[in-house]
């Protein structure tokens, strides 16, 4: 088998689980991780032959990528904001929308040498960007001491001074642990534990449900609390940027705005609410 026959079959073994261009990718990505031949390489190496060791472990990760295992996890890296990031199954894949919220971020604070705090830092990928783009003082919390580590591992693969802490961002008796900062940046859990049921098999059996959900009744309990700690925590002119449930960017912006905070909400790529600033008012 030589290795255009290797990644064809692993596109057609993807096929009828994905877009035919997410496919490709994703048959892009595993054969360079397995040959270190990036997509141009592989093109003018289009018949070597793969050698044993390298069908095995196409076989391997075929197999995983057949029960919906998220590409990222099996090559260990997903790339986000340039940066190759080391995940697990203990953090979220960093996703595009997310981009969006770290552009917006150093946007509008590249030259303000800020204080900010990262809340539910999952792999870190937010507070790594942003230090590296800014000339900042970042802390990431997390509740999850698995996710730290990941997060920990990045940061000094990726060169970026950050101080990390496990906490319980729910408990507010931990709060005065924290500080004061002039940005506070969050993805936190967001989606309803009925919205399952319309979501791909790749996220909902493989990303960590910590990081994802939270209770149908009550939908925007860290949006209620970030808003509560910001109001204690937020220097004077600071803001909050936050990632939001699509479908509650109203609900979203009310809750922020009955705690004193004047608010935007901004829609991403897609043209759906996907990010929210807010300010207190003075």
């Amino acid at each position: 088998m030589n290795l255009l026959e290797a990644h064809n079959i692993v596109l057609a073994k993807l096929i009828n689980l994905y877009e035919e261009r997410e496919a490709s990718n994703i048959a892009t990505i595993l054969t360079e991780h397995i040959t270190g031949f990036n997509r141009t390489e592989r093109l003018i190496n289009k018949k070597t032959t793969v050698t044993a060791l390298q069908e095995a472990k196409f076989n391997e990760a075929i197999n995983r990528l057949l029960l919906h295992e998220p590409i990222q996890y099996i090559v260990s890296i997903a790339w986000f904001y340039k940066y190759p990031f080391y995940v697990n199954k203990n953090v979220l894949i960093p996703r595009p929308e997310t981009e969006e919220l770290v552009n917006y971020v150093i946007k509008e604070k590249a030259n303000t040498n800020p204080f900010i705090l990262d809340i539910g830092t999952g792999s870190g990928c937010i507070a790594i960007c942003l230090k590296k783009s800014m000339d900042a003082t970042v802390t990431g919390i997390d509740v999850s001491n698995e996710a730290l580590l990941v997060a920990k591992k990045n940061a000094t693969d990726l060169d970026a001074e950050i101080e990390f802490k496990q906490l319980n961002f729910l408990d507010n008796t931990q709060w005065d642990n924290i500080g004061m900062f002039d940005i506070i940046v969050s993805n936190p859990p967001y989606i309803k534990y009925h919205e399952q049921d319309d979501m791909r098999k790749n996220v909902l059996n493989y990303e960590p449900h910590l990081a994802l959900f939270v209770e149908n009744d009550d939908p925007l309990i860290f949006y209620r609390l970030i808003a509560l700690f910001g109001k204690k925590h937020l220097h004077k002119n600071g803001s909050i940027w936050l990632e939001i449930n699509e479908t509650l960017g109203l609900e979203t912006m009310s809750l922020m705005a009955e705690y004193g905070y004047h608010t935007n909400i901004i829609k991403d790529m897609q043209g759906k609410d996907r990010i929210l600033m807010a300010c207190l008012i003075y």
